[in-house]
């Protein structure tokens, strides 16, 4: 299965990978886990030792490695020939990590050009998004920026799932329509509101109203523990076993869909 976590900066999307990452680890299930995000923290949130995380860095920053596999010019960031098809099989475990039962890949994001922007570095990224949403078969988590640029057409339609995270704000409800439509546009197929920060009746019927379309499939609560799991990298999942129940009760509610 491949689940695809979206929205606004700071809602909670990173926190809910890791719970979904670890539910399907508990379950005997291995993990690939891709963060996409360009302030890349998804690693402490799974509880990768900081030995493991110094040795990892965002495929989009390789730039030695965009140029061996798009036949590009390294000292050039756009522009000129290269290859839209470059090969990227290996990449997966080559520049990952493991910990737990779980395998963690950095894509960072690009740094020059636009939205939508054809270069090397893009190239190569959404080659490897591709190859893993298509040719692989083990379950994948994608942490995703408010955006869905990682995302093209044939590869949306290989994604199980979209997760769209918002807490209890307009802001972040309006990010999470925005990424509703953008979704929607290049084939998502099941598309999810996820709560987060419900504490109460009334947040939970805020994202309800103001959902505009998007279905609401569950709602986390605010957690203290977070703090504490932020600090010590222990995992959020073992430290609130409320959590983790609504995490198992979220993941049933989803599988029930597909």
């Amino acid at each position: 299965m491949k689940i695809a976590v979206a929205g606004k900066g700071g809602v909670g999307k990173t926190t809910l990978a890791s719970l979904l990452a670890h539910h399907y680890v508990s379950q005997g299930r291995p993990v690939l886990c891709i963060d996409a995000d360009p302030s890349p923290c998804l690693g402490s949130a799974l509880g990768f030792p900081d030995e493991k995380l110094d040795g990892l860095s965002p495929i989009a920053e390789m730039r030695e490695l965009i140029a061996e596999r798009t036949g590009s010019d390294p000292k050039q960031s756009a522009g000129g020939f290269f290859k839209l098809n470059p090969k990227v099989s290996d990449l997966p475990y080559k520049f990952s990590a493991s910990h737990e039962g779980m395998r963690l890949l950095m894509l960072g994001a690009v740094e020059h050009g636009g939205s939508g922007c054809i270069c090397p570095a893009s190239a190569l990224l959404k080659q490897l998004v591709n190859h893993i949403m298509v040719r692989r078969d083990e379950m994948v988590i994608l942490d995703l920026y408010a955006g869905v640029e990682h995302l093209g057409r044939g590869t949306a339609e290989s994604v199980d799932a979209m997760l769209v995270v918002a807490e209890p704000t307009r802001r972040s409800m309006g990010t999470a329509r925005q990424v509703h439509g953008l979704a929607s546009d290049i084939g998502v197929g099941e598309i999810h509101l996820v709560g987060n920060k419900a504490d109460g009746a009334g947040d939970e019927a805020f994202f309800a109203d103001n959902a505009n379309g998007l279905p609401l499939i569950g709602c986390l609560h605010s957690s203290p523990e977070a703090t504490i799991a932020d600090r010590t990298g222990e995992r959020l999942y073992d430290l609130d076993s409320a959590l983790a129940a609504k995490t198992l009760r979220l993941a049933e509610s989803l599988e029930s869909k597909l």
